[in-house]
């Protein structure tokens, strides 16, 4: 089945058909400015598993290695590539039509975390990122 989101105003649809993977809550420097926010849910799916249905976003390299997108309009925030991964494509977890749909199921780079962000949902936290995975 597949997830669909888009962006506030409506201008850009998409839709993300499963497995979804790597549901995370990221506290990174980077998350945390390009979206003036204290954290970002994100989660992962096959980059040929990702479509835009409506509308363009527009993106910006936010690293060398990194391209996020987001709707020109309203400016939410939707997609992450990072060229390490490029199988892959990180959508925002609140950008989906049910964000239920991918719940966290940890907590990433917590050395960039807040210091007033009391962390106590009993998720697994990681420094930077989580073990690979077998």
């Amino acid at each position: 089945m597949a997830s669909l989101g888009g962006c506030y105003c409506g201008r850009i649809r998409y839709e993300a058909a499963g497995p979804i993977s790597q549901e995370s809550i990221c506290h990174c420097s980077i998350c945390r400015k390009t979206t003036g926010a204290p954290f970002v849910a994100w989660f992962s799916v096959p980059r040929t598993r990702f479509k835009f249905v409506l509308g363009e976003p527009k993106s910006f390299k936010s690293t060398p290695k990194a391209t996020r997108t987001f709707c020109s309009h309203c400016a939410t925030q939707l997609t992450f590539e990072h060229e390490d991964r490029a199988d892959f494509i990180d959508i925002t977890t609140c950008s989906l039509d049910d964000p239920g749909a991918a719940a966290p199921k940890d907590h990433i780079w917590t050395l960039s975390r807040v210091p007033w962000i009391k962390l106590d949902d009993h998720l697994p936290e990681y420094s930077r990122y989580p073990p690979a995975q077998p």
